[in-house]
């Protein structure tokens, strides 16, 4: 199972090289998957009805016993056979779809083929942290392939809209997840569901959260505004997501909980308002509607209602009920997506008002409309029939407050009728006053797909034995009842048919009376939900306009105050609330040598002195020396990691506080009075004294055993010395891992926002920091395109962008060439250039990244690391930039900052998958010992290569620091040396007086 879901990601990565290569004859090689796991779930049948479910599972975060675990049974037999058939037959219909060369088709790929293998993560998952991970990438890929055609504003909003819907019902779900793990004392879905926790208020609370991720991504009332704004996503999107995958989900859930918790308050009640309330305004509104998507749309809705209906009753007929429409529903409803998209691509349009005579044009799309239409009217020998006549009687035989329930579900039929009546009047019919519509023809490889998913529909109808023992596997969940329900295609004369018919005739008379039914609507029309939507996102938007106007005014000692306020009063309100000091610890020491004392005094002094600092740069070096003293102290205490950590930092923190410093003004503003300098200087006293007080007391009352022996031990029977890095590395490398994905997100905002208003040149921008390209002859600017009468350059020939301050060689030039010490030293003002610091930048760039990359590798046993080694090759960088500029940085290191943060990332997480793959455990570790003849013992471990990853990620964010801001100040200065006047500046009367 596990293999199956990575092969479809693993296939999603090569989708857009395959698209590029083959046009969307590429989308037949990404059906391959999917249908391999429909091949495969195919074989499972026999095993899974005999109730031999297939389970794995591997260790994932053992102190929560949370595990990556799959399990196939009934339920999930059944949704893989949805996600991945249907999935295949969508990507196959993709084939005649797409046209060749449209624009994001080959990414467009990836994401449905990625989103087919989320979908089957999620149904197959048996444990609640696994599935809630699928979960979420199912609504991030969704939200790229609504967004598809990004460039119109409705596109981008729908995506945002379903973005927004179903995370925040996601993170309540998760929120819910926790609790209802915390309450069973497990997260395996199985073992929750074989032992329930008992019924609580902390249960009851987390169903309820859990139920919000459910109806937010089944788009059930209230939250059901997003599915018919999804309907800007292409067809195929349509037909797959909100038909047979994405929907699904929450049915899913629904219906994978029940068994457990359908006798919990206020499970039951809140199901079945809910759901008979999604079933009745989603057919209401679908008979409104005169886009073709947007009636299958809202038919979509009220059918999502009426299956959250039955999975939630909770009985064993509805649940054998449920899923007979889960399978029935697919069927029908994905193939009239499909004919709205091959309608749309025929005839040009999807407005019934404009569609007349199509039948007749495409006799056979009508014929596959037909028969997906009467199994989603119920019409036998439909398999739509055998599901709604199993419902009906389910309801009958229910409690009283199900039998209200089965008046609704009527009504709920009839406008089912009507609304399909009028989709196939809309799309085929031959209209009075009306020319019959212009369509070309439709081959057959375009109708192969929602053909045969209509066939499911006829065939399955009197072949529902076939796949009645799946089911009742399923409903056996629940108590089995004397006389329990059995799926046929034909129970005779009864109480259910006779129902049926009161629908049939009940939604014919509504299409009948369309017109004057249409008028009605109109009168009582109620607010629209997206009309409440828009109104939250816009009050929403005012209130946080509002109060970030209060809050945020652009002081950042105003920032800091709030936040060391904030700090101090928390734990000054813990402290008096629990009284540590009732059993004070012994009195800590002031030192241990008197280096520490009068280290702590110096560092001391030049935070003092920055009080009184009026230039800016002067304050910013005494800040830095503060830093530096800080890095003594680990020194003379012993900590040498740290010190070379603190070093590391401080010098890079320096150069860029330097840097941003150019741009402002030489000093302070006017001296700040007095008064308002003493509240500053008590809330630093008053914070800092809490803040060590807190420290004191905290390391005074600990009760257990610390754990550093215990790691110092561990990383002696490894054969190492430096217990810090192989804590980073190894014994906390999920601390590592996480921190570098959070350190790449930050750098990638703070260059973005750089360069979001600044109107300079963003070198995230594609080709933007690509300043050498190859040329011949002639120079070429970066981003042009050589002329095709040019003869092949040669590889390593290199141009750069021309500098303002660089001249064209003059045949009078009697002097010997100067020569440069930088490989961009041209592109420097001459004004700013020092060759004494161009010689020592050259001169000491190599031996810098060269003790790197020793730190690097030297951090098993000596001090160092990648995090060390990585800011030691950023001090390298930043060394030649200020030597050189902007263009010597580009010269020193020919790849883009996003390139050495890619690498990475991407290396230390292939580390952590690989131990999780190969070693049962996320991040678990190898180590190699061996010999050689010259170098001797050497010891390697995958420790080391997740190291790798950090020093070339904490290369890369120094580079992207320095390159984004470097940019952005050298471009300013350029920018005024090309608009100063030439020549000597007049001097005004002020300044000559």
């Amino acid at each position: 199972m596990t293999f199956l879901v990575l092969a479809h990601f693993v296939v999603a990565l090569g989708a857009a090289p395959l698209v590029r290569r083959w046009g969307p004859r590429a989308f037949a090689l990404l059906a391959v998957p999917p249908a391999v796991a429909l091949g495969w779930a195919l074989t499972r049948w026999g095993e899974v009805v005999d109730g031999r479910p297939a389970e794995e599972a591997w260790t994932w975060i053992e102190e929560y016993g949370v595990e990556v675990a799959f399990r196939l049974d009934a339920l999930s037999l059944l949704m893989v056979l949805l996600a991945a058939g249907i999935g295949a037959v969508v990507l196959l219909y993709c084939v005649s779809y797409f046209e060749a060369g449209e624009r994001r088709l080959g990414p467009f790929g990836g994401q449905l083929l990625g989103f087919a293998g989320a979908m089957l993560g999620l149904v197959l998952a048996d444990d609640l942290m696994v599935l809630y991970l699928f979960w979420e990438l199912t609504t991030v890929l969704s939200f790229l392939l609504i967004g598809y055609d990004c460039e119109k504003r409705g596109g981008r909003r729908s995506a945002l809209q379903a973005l927004t819907v179903t995370t925040v019902g996601g993170l309540a779900m998760f929120v819910g997840f926790l609790m209802v793990g915390e309450e069973a004392g497990t997260y395996r879905i199985s073992k929750i569901l074989d032992t329930p926790p008992a019924p609580s208020t902390a249960l009851s609370v987390a169903l309820v959260l859990i139920l919000c991720g459910a109806i937010a991504k089944s788009a059930i009332w209230p939250l059901s505004l997003w599915l018919p704004n999804a309907m800007a996503a292409p067809t195929p999107v349509s037909a797959y997501l909100h038909a047979a995958a994405m929907v699904k989900a929450g049915v899913y859930l629904v219906a994978r909980l029940a068994p457990a918790f359908a006798d919990v308050t206020p499970w039951r009640p809140l199901l079945l308002t809910l759901g008979t309330a999604t079933l009745l305004l989603g057919g209401w509104r679908a008979l409104r509607q005169n886009d073709l998507k947007l009636v299958l749309a809202y038919g979509t809705v009220s059918q999502l209602g009426f299956l959250v209906v039955l999975a939630g009753a909770g009985s064993y007929n509805t649940a054998l009920a449920a899923v007979a429409m889960i399978l029935g529903h697919a069927l029908f409803k994905a193939p009239l997506f499909l004919v709205t998209g091959i309608v749309d691509h025929a005839a040009g349009t999807r407005d019934l008002r404009k569609l007349s005579g199509v039948g007749r044009a495409l006799p056979w799309v009508c014929a596959v409309a037909a028969v997906a239409g009467m199994s989603m009217i119920a019409l036998p020998p439909m398999l739509g029939f055998v599901a709604k006549e199993a419902a009906f009687e389910a309801l009958l035989d229910g409690t009283p407050g199900e039998r209200w329930v089965l008046a609704l579900v009527v009504v709920g039929s009839a406008l089912t009728t009507a609304y399909t009546l009028r989709f196939l009047w809309g799309a085929f019919a031959r209209k009075p006053g009306l020319a019959d519509t212009h369509v070309h023809r439709v081959g057959a490889a375009f109708l192969a797909p929602p053909a045969l998913l209509a066939l499911g529909c006829l065939l399955l109808g009197p072949g529902i034995g076939w796949t009645a023992g799946l089911f009742e596997r399923y409903a056996a969940q629940y108590p089995v009842p004397e006389h329990p329900y059995h799926l046929a295609l034909w129970h005779g004369f009864g109480p259910a048919l006779g129902l049926s018919a009161l629908a049939w005739v009940l939604g014919a008379g509504l299409f009948v009376l369309r017109t004057p039914v249409a008028r009605f609507g109109s009168h009582i029309a109620w607010p629209s939900a997206e009309r409440a939507f828009d109104g939250s996102v816009l009050g929403l938007e005012r209130a946080s306009l509002q109060l970030t106007g209060n809050v945020q005014r652009g002081s950042l000692p105003s920032y800091v105050a709030t936040v060391l306020g904030v700090m101090t009063w928390a734990l000054i309100a813990v402290l008096a609330v629990d009284r540590p000091w009732r059993n004070l610890p012994p009195a800590p020491r002031l030192w241990d040598s008197p280096w520490q004392a009068a280290v702590a005094a110096l560092t001391c002094a030049c935070a003092l002195l920055c009080l009184g600092a009026q230039r800016r740069m002067q304050a910013a070096v005494l800040a830095g020396l503060t830093g530096y003293g800080t890095a003594l102290l680990y020194v003379v205490h012993g900590a040498p990691d740290l010190a070379l950590t603190q070093f590391g930092v401080e010098t890079v923190s320096t150069v860029v506080l330097v840097l941003v410093l150019r741009r402002l003004p030489l000093f302070f503003g006017e001296p700040e009075r007095r008064f308002r300098r003493v509240p500053v200087l008590v809330l630093a006293l008053v914070s800092s004294l809490v803040a060590a007080g807190a420290v004191w007391l905290a390391a005074g009352a600990r009760t257990g055993t610390p754990i550093g022996a215990a790691m110092v031990a561990a990383t002696a029977e490894h054969g190492l010395k430096d217990v810090v890095a192989t804590i980073l590395v190894d014994f906390r490398a999920w601390d590592t891992l996480g921190e570098s994905a959070v350190l790449a997100a930050a750098v990638a905002g703070v260059t973005s926002l750089l360069f979001s208003d600044s109107g300079q040149e963003d070198p995230h921008a594609p080709g933007a920091w690509r300043r050498y390209t190859r040329t011949g002859p002639e120079t070429v600017r970066a981003g042009q395109t050589p002329s095709p009468d040019e003869p092949e350059p040669e590889p390593s020939s290199y141009a750069r962008e021309p500098s303002p301050y660089e001249r064209e060689p003059s045949p009078y030039d009697l002097a010997a060439p100067e020569r440069s010490w930088l490989a961009a030293g041209g592109a420097t003002d001459p004004r700013h250039r020092s060759v004494v610091f161009e010689v020592v930048a050259r001169l000491v760039f190599h031996p810098i990244l060269v003790l790197s990359v020793y730190l690097l590798f030297c951090a098993e046993n000596l001090p160092g690391g990648g995090f060390v080694g990585g800011l030691v090759a950023g001090i390298a960088l930043t060394i030649r930039y200020l030597a050189g500029g902007r263009h010597e940085l580009e010269a020193a290191t020919g790849f883009h900052a996003g390139f050495f943060v890619g690498v990475g990332l991407a290396l230390s997480t292939t580390v952590a998958l690989a131990g999780l793959v190969f070693g049962g455990t996320v991040l678990h570790s190898w180590s190699w010992h061996g010999h050689l003849p010259l170098i001797g013992d050497w010891h390697a471990g995958t420790s080391v290569l997740f190291d790798i990853g950090v020093y070339f990620l904490v290369t890369g964010v120094v580079l992207d620091t320095v390159r984004a801001i470097g940019a952005w100040m050298d471009q300013g200065a350029e920018e005024a040396a090309r608009t100063e006047p030439a020549g000597p500046r007049t001097l005004t009367p002020e300044e000559t007086s």
